[in-house]
C-alpha cells in the first residue's frame, strides 16, 4: 500500500471515528470519549499526512511514531466505550477492525524502518 492509499485510508477512518463520536450520549463520560476520539482519530490523519513531507528518515521515523501511539489511544477509547456500554458492538465493530489493520501496518513500516 502507497503513501497516497494510507493518507486516504487514515483519512477516511478519522471522519468514520467522527461521525461515531458524535452518536455517543451527550453524558458526562459520552462528551470525553467523544472530545478524545475525535483528538486522537483526527491526530492519526494529520501526523500521517505529515510523515510524508519529513525530510529525514529519523523525521519520518517520529512522525510514524506518533501515529501508531493515536492510533493505539482511538482503539482504546473504542474497546472503552464499548466497555461502558455505551454503543453496541455491531455499531463500532467495523472501525475497530479498522484501528487494528491500520496499527499493523504503521507499526510493520517503522519496524522496516528500524531494520535499515
Amino acid at each position: 500500500m502507497d503513501s497516497k492509499q494510507l493518507i486516504q485510508r487514515s483519512t477516511e477512518f478519522s471522519h468514520r471515528v467522527v461521525k461515531l463520536s458524535l452518536a455517543l450520549p451527550s453524558s458526562t463520560l459520552g462528551r470525553h470519549i467523544s472530545g478524545q476520539l475525535i483528538r486522537c482519530s483526527t491526530s492519526v490523519a494529520a501526523n500521517y499526512r505529515a510523515t510524508v513531507l519529513a525530510q529525514s528518515r529519523a523525521a519520518f521515523r517520529a512522525k510514524l511514531s506518533i501515529v501508531l501511539e493515536e492510533i493505539d489511544e482511538a482503539q482504546f477509547w473504542i474497546e472503552f466505550l464499548l466497555e461502558e456500554d455505551l454503543m453496541t458492538k455491531a455499531k463500532v465493530e467495523s472501525v475497530l477492525k479498522e484501528a487494528g489493520e491500520l496499527k499493523a501496518i504503521f507499526y510493520a513500516t517503522r519496524k522496516t524502518l528500524s531494520k535499515k
